[in-house]
């Protein structure tokens, strides 16, 4: 367990809790702690789903500004990677992800959110990219997950001006998936991840590699793509199960071992 990111399981629920006081800046220590629970979370056959969640107050205000004021460009050569990749392991998880954002999204905060699968947030929560105002760029995935979630434009938008996003403007957008009051945050997406804690675990794993890969390749080998993940869950004994289950007793009555 990392000083300041740890995995918390419960029911087949995986929570990466970010505990950095007091924003939750994301510091190099932090990031390579989240390679660390990304990795365990994969791993455990016991973490169906996962929840990223930065607690009551923010879910996290950026990147560490203090940590890389004085970074030369060949520091920032060899730390850009570990900037990137501790977001990227979030967003390899083969298994359903849902943010669960309080507080403020900001920087390497909203690219941590980005990263997931789905995003619930606080009808009072605030969102950016705001790096531009402190004359860089998003360097942890921003400038290319934005722009697949609200389109290039809006990105454009959000990224040029460093403007806050309010979660309305954010759920209109499409920036989040839903809003609850700020309370019921963190019940919400432990209750959306929580619904595949029985699921078909690799049919899951399938459809979330099928989706991620080919939204970066033509339709042509995205197809390709979806061919060979389609005919490989054929392999597996929830398959059997869900096929047999559905000629019998109707749909939705399988019991899934994840195998």
């Amino acid at each position: 367990m990392g000083e300041f990111v740890r995995l918390e399981v419960s029911d087949g629920v995986g929570t990466i809790r970010l505990d950095r006081p007091k924003m939750n800046a994301i510091s190099l220590q932090v990031q390579a702690e989240l390679r660390e629970v990304a990795a365990e979370a994969t791993a455990r056959d016991d973490v169906r789903a996962v929840v990223v969640y930065g607690g009551e107050r923010v879910f996290a205000a950026g990147n560490d500004v203090k940590e890389m004021a004085d970074l030369s460009y060949a520091d920032m050569v060899r730390h850009s990677t570990s900037v990137s990749s501790a977001v990227t392991a979030v967003a390899r998880i083969p298994k359903p992800v849902v943010a669960a954002i309080t507080g403020y999204a900001l920087g390497g905060g909203c690219e941590l959110a980005l990263a997931a699968d789905f995003r619930i947030a606080a009808d009072n929560a605030t969102l950016g990219q705001p790096e531009v105002l402190l004359g860089i760029i998003p360097g942890a995935g921003g400038t290319q997950r934005l722009p697949r979630l609200v389109g290039p434009s809006r990105a454009k938008d959000i990224i040029f001006t460093g403007r806050f996003v309010k979660a309305d403007e954010a759920l209109a957008i499409g920036m989040v998936d839903r809003l609850v009051p700020a309370a019921e945050v963190h019940d919400a997406a432990v209750a959306w991840a929580a619904q595949f804690s029985a699921a078909a675990a690799l049919a899951v794993r399938a459809a979330k590699e099928s989706i991620d890969r080919g939204l970066e390749v033509d339709l042509e080998t995205g197809l390709e793509i979806e061919r060979a993940q389609f005919a490989a869950t054929f392999a597996t004994d929830d398959r059997t199960t869900g096929m047999r289950s559905f000629v019998e007793n109707g749909p939705g009555q399988a019991t899934f071992e994840g195998r």
